[in-house]
């Protein structure tokens, strides 16, 4: 007897742990015995865990929002330890409450924890437990269980009888047009995807009024969300009733007095021309996008300006090639001096994309000139984003049209007084190197590029060795050895330790591509004589660079030259020298072994 009284009370023990740390005063122990809700569940076993675990979650639903949140995303993977699927309506109650919470988060977490549960109910648990929940969530008196019963409609309505569809589609205008903008936001970002499961004579006769009460609401932010469901409904209507239905709302939106509401459309444009197709794209969308573009706000011209490549690309081709000349290019070339800068920077960062659509002719005469004018432009994002994505172009017109036209304006760039523009070019210096050649290459870039390791900004000189890399493996180690190596060698003198430091990192990455040989030759000597540097900086980045560089030395090399100047420098004064010169010796004296 006293055997089994012990068993009892070591079973038990789990949930006095778990209820004496939800009762405590410290947030985090309440929090962590939440998170440990699933132990907790397996020690207690599916029974308990449906009888006391669950009631008691449920009946303790007064806490931080913290620990709400954790509790409503626990339960949303629960259906295992309440003994599966048969039982899964077990779970509801606490959801439940959760759902009706003034905190929106735990709401949403709520919500998405009941849609996963849904489908892991059968259709008899579906009609008698969930279906009555969204009824209940529905007919609150708070607005916060309304808002949370629109995210349910589309999980169960599939599944469930006639009679019920009916009641859930009856719900569902209820709350479309409740008295509360919050409710009627809600029900404005779902009724898209509770378009998707209802059937199309039911989304004609019942969503669609409901969707266009929504679009023509009072308040801009549940006309903002109607323009989502634009494009859901549209996808699921055949053409002829997505120009009666849905375009005469979207012509609206595009025009609305609200600027938010505009935006949206501009935001969603692609995604609608996609949806309603290249017929109505050509009689509706284009004059409605040519208007966004020429918005009088500057937030709705960026969102239309950054759709531009795209809106172009999905245009029906027997037709592209005159819309973009008649309609879009007039609106771009007057973006492309907006007053605004993020208008003409989200333009720079697609229109690029329009020389492979437009082709060499059109892109020589018509968006040359408007490139040129970005690459000129006051804005560092503007050119920036231009310099980006000068290879679409270069694919198009090719690399002596570009150089010709764009050419000075880079080099005018690479000399730009904001570092990240500079760090661009860089970037793209190796990719214009290896289209322009050798020849060409040393007679208009190769200054720059060595200009580049002296730059006061770190960021540009790093960027600067690694471009030298590139062009090293890129035009050879005779090209390197004749124009790169030499200049870089006699920044060794340089009174700048900077510079000093910059030729080691040089040699660093040029080693390789240069060859023992050269390496050998011309870089070794001048990296022994940095070993009596001044500046300890220097002293302990040649150990690193003797370091990295060994492998490509024969032995003989390492013994008479490397190892004599590691020596030396792990006898030096200063710590790091000596630390950093121990660490190369390692590696080096295992090359030799």
């Amino acid at each position: 007897m006293a055997a089994s009284d012990t068993a009892a009370d070591d079973s038990l023990y789990p949930i006095a742990v778990l209820i004496d740390e939800l009762r405590n005063e410290d947030v985090q122990l309440r929090l962590n015995s939440i998170k440990k809700l699933s132990t907790i569940a397996l020690a207690l076993g599916v029974e308990r865990t449906r009888s006391e675990l669950i009631p008691f979650l449920t009946d303790t639903i007064y806490d931080e929002d913290e620990v709400l949140l954790a509790l409503a995303e626990q339960l949303g993977s629960f259906t295992p330890f309440v003994g599966g699927p048969e039982f899964v309506h077990c779970l509801l109650p606490p959801l439940e409450s959760l759902a009706t919470v003034e905190e929106t988060v735990v709401r949403d977490k709520a919500v998405e924890s009941l849609r996963t549960i849904a489908a892991q109910h059968s259709v008899t648990d579906l009609e008698a437990h969930f279906v009555p929940l969204v009824k209940r969530l529905s007919g609150g008196d708070w607005f916060t269980s309304r808002t949370s019963a629109c995210g349910l409609f589309s999980v169960c309505y599939q599944r469930v009888s006639t009679a019920l569809k009916i009641e859930l589609r009856t719900q569902f205008r209820n709350l479309c047009g409740d008295d509360t903008p919050m409710v009627r936001r809600a029900a404005a970002s779902k009724i898209g995807e509770f378009a998707k499961v209802v059937e199309v004579e039911h989304l004609k006769a019942d969503l669609i009024p409901m969707f266009l009460n929504l679009a023509q609401d009072e308040q801009d932010s549940v006309r903002l969300l109607a323009v989502e469901a634009s494009v859901s409904i549209a996808s699921l209507l055949a053409h002829d009733d997505t120009e009666q239905l849905i375009m005469p709302t979207v012509r609206q939106a595009a025009e609305d007095k609200s600027w938010r509401v505009r935006y949206m459309v501009a935001d969603k444009f692609t995604e609608l021309q996609t949806a309603v197709g290249p017929e109505t794209t050509k009689t509706d969308l284009v004059q409605a996008f040519q208007g966004l573009l020429k918005d009088c706000e500057a937030e709705v011209r960026a969102a239309a300006a950054h759709k531009v490549k795209d809106f172009c690309q999905n245009l029906d081709p027997s037709a592209r090639e005159q819309i973009i000349m008649t309609n879009i290019l007039p609106c771009v070339k007057e973006l492309v001096s907006d007053a605004n800068q993020h208008v003409k920077s989200a333009l720079a960062s697609v229109v690029m994309g329009l020389s492979p659509i437009l082709g060499k002719d059109n892109t020589i005469e018509h968006l040359l000139p408007l490139f040129l004018a970005q690459l000129k432009d006051e804005c560092p994002e503007v050119r920036l984003n231009i310099i980006s994505n000068l290879d679409c172009v270069n694919e198009v017109i090719g690399i002596r049209q570009l150089s010709q036209s764009l050419l000075p304006a880079i080099v005018d760039l690479a000399e730009d007084t904001k570092w990240r523009v500079r760090l661009a070019i860089i970037e793209y210096m190796p990719l214009l190197a290896g289209q322009l050649g050798v020849e060409f290459f040393d007679e208009k870039l190769n200054t720059l590029c060595m200009t580049w390791l002296v730059d006061h900004v770190y960021a540009i000189r790093e960027a600067a060795t690694l471009n030298l890399q590139k062009l090293v493996e890129k035009f050879g180690p005779e090209w390197a050895q004749n124009t790169v190596v030499p200049k870089v060698l006699a920044m060794a003198g340089d009174q700048n330790y900077l510079h000093r430091m910059t030729t080691l990192f040089c040699v660093n990455v040029l080693a390789e591509p240069c060859g023992a040989d050269i390496t050998a030759k011309l870089m070794l000597p001048v990296i022994v004589s940095m070993a009596a540097d001044p500046v300890a900086n220097v002293r302990f980045n040649v150990a690193k660079t003797l370091q990295k560089i060994g492998h490509i030395f024969e032995k003989s090399v390492i013994q008479t030259q490397i190892k004599p100047v590691l020596d030396k420098l792990a006898a030096d004064i200063d710590a790091d020298v000596k630390f950093f010169a121990s660490e190369a010796q390692n590696v080096i004296n295992k090359l030799v072994a």
